[in-house]
């Protein structure tokens, strides 16, 4: 059995925990330095997760930004930027999203039995779409990514992602950034909702590193033995 792909989280927050607002424009959280720090995060990945809610949200590129970290992937024998992977229950996604317009990297779009042939029909000529089981689960998707050959995966999100893969204890390694300010909304998006998490009072996650990147702070915390730190 291929072992599981090691599982970095990445996520950045407002003081009181919500990682978006309630409006219509994407709230920036971070800062040029620590966007900077999250690309080469990337470029030392194979591959990079983020939920259908955030593909429809957010547009992201999910691309290394950085011309010299492209290029030194490439001398290691690696596309210039990593794999990009979603998961969905609908399969309702925009094949021109810039998940799957930009960029020559890999894209890979996990599904649930009773969506595939509907998934496979709208976006199958942009990306593989994979049967990942009903319903679908972390666990399933790192089986299947393992077999492809990554070995490390970084998950940028959203909440309800992370919220699964930390529930499942399938994290070896969170980076949380908080930003000096507060949302105060509870429409707003939190990182996670309620759950029960391996991590509580008698199981401390290890803090790996707290740093201040201009405004924010970064925390690194230690979430398994594979973490070497």
């Amino acid at each position: 059995m291929t072992a599981r792909p090691y599982v970095l989280l990445s996520c950045a927050m407002s003081i009181d925990g919500y990682i978006d607002d309630a409006s219509a424009e994407r709230l920036l959280l971070s800062n040029a330095d620590d966007l900077d720090r999250i690309d080469a995060v990337r470029a030392g990945c194979d591959a990079i997760l983020v939920g259908a809610g955030t593909v429809r949200r957010d547009d992201p590129r999910l691309l290394v930004r950085s011309d010299r970290r492209r290029a030194e992937r490439v001398a290691r024998g690696v596309p210039p930027s990593p794999a990009k992977v979603t998961v969905t229950a609908s399969g309702d996604l925009d094949p021109t999203a810039r998940f799957f317009s930009m960029g020559a990297a890999t894209k890979l779009v996990y599904c649930p039995s009773g969506a595939l042939e509907k998934t496979r029909e709208r976006l199958g000529g942009v990306a593989t779409v994979v049967d990942a089981g009903e319903p679908v689960s972390p666990g399933s998707v790192l089986a299947d990514l393992a077999d492809r050959g990554v070995r490390r995966l970084m998950v940028e999100g959203g909440g309800i992602v992370h919220a699964q893969f930390l529930s499942a204890g399938l994290a070896d390694e969170l980076h949380l950034v908080v930003a000096p300010f507060f949302v105060g909304d509870g429409r707003a998006p939190r990182f996670v909702g309620d759950g029960r998490f391996p991590w509580h009072p008698g199981r401390r996650a290890r803090v790996l590193e707290v740093r201040q990147i201009d405004d924010v702070v970064l925390t690194r915390y230690a979430l398994s033995d594979r973490c070497g730190g």
